[in-house]
């Protein structure tokens, strides 16, 4: 019989050695496809993670760049109110200024009403009066230094003359009258002396009437003239001078 054939033994498991090798390689074949395609599947996951997550970084970053425009944006608007807002306040201390200002004429308006009405010393600014205690000719010291040189024709060196008639002499009872307030005519020039200098003089005058009497010092300046520098308004002219 054939099932009892050696040959025919052989050959079947021949046969059944090669399809046992078939089938060993497919199912190597198979498992080494299986690991290709769970090892591509682990890579291209890894690539799409690594691209989310670069992609995440991205949008956060994106994000914290807006966050910080939008904080400088509103810093910047934040500092752009305050100096509006100082702009405004300048402008309105600006204002009350310019109020407090155009508010200032009607002020001195006030006060030359006030001149007008005669409510202010007769005096004028700056001058300084002086009452000495128990003086027999002195009633009081005055020292204006609103008082300038009254002008001169004389030119040259100054030689100070006491003749009665000479410019020096008329330039002196002209300062005389200028120091006391009254006019020339209006004055007794009782006498004009050296003052103890060559460019000092003193004078003595009087009203017409004697109510009021003086006694002006006298400096020159040159080019300028004679300058009152101090009057005594004198109770008395009974004294020797």
């Amino acid at each position: 019989m054939k099932g009892n054939d050696p040959r025919y033994s052989r050959v079947n498991r021949k046969k059944m050695r090669n399809r046992s090798n078939r089938l060993l390689n497919i199912m190597i074949g198979l498992v080494v496809l299986l690991i290709l395609i769970v090892g591509a599947s682990i890579i291209v996951g890894n690539n799409d993670d690594d691209g989310k997550e670069n992609a995440s970084k991205e949008q956060v970053l994106d994000e914290a760049g807006s966050s910080a425009e939008e904080s400088e944006d509103e810093e910047n608007d934040s500092v752009s109110d305050s100096e509006d807002e100082k702009g405004s306040n300048e402008t309105s201390g600006e204002k009350s200024d310019d109020e407090s200002q155009s508010s200032s004429p009607s002020e001195e308006e006030g006060e030359s009403d006030s001149i007008d009405d005669g409510s202010v010393d007769e005096e004028e600014p700056g001058t300084v009066t002086i009452v000495p205690d128990d003086d027999e000719i002195i009633m009081e010291t005055v020292f204006n230094p609103g008082w300038q040189p009254v002008g001169t024709d004389q030119s040259g060196e100054h030689e100070s003359k006491y003749d009665g008639e000479s410019v020096d002499w008329n330039e002196k009872k002209k300062a005389i009258a200028y120091a006391t307030g009254h006019s020339e005519n209006e004055l007794i020039f009782w006498k004009i002396k050296n003052g103890g200098s060559p460019q000092k003089s003193v004078g003595i005058a009087s009203t017409r009437d004697k109510s009021k009497k003086y006694r002006v010092f006298l400096e020159w300046v040159d080019e300028k003239g004679w300058k009152p520098v101090q009057m005594d308004i004198l109770n008395t002219l009974d004294f020797e001078y």
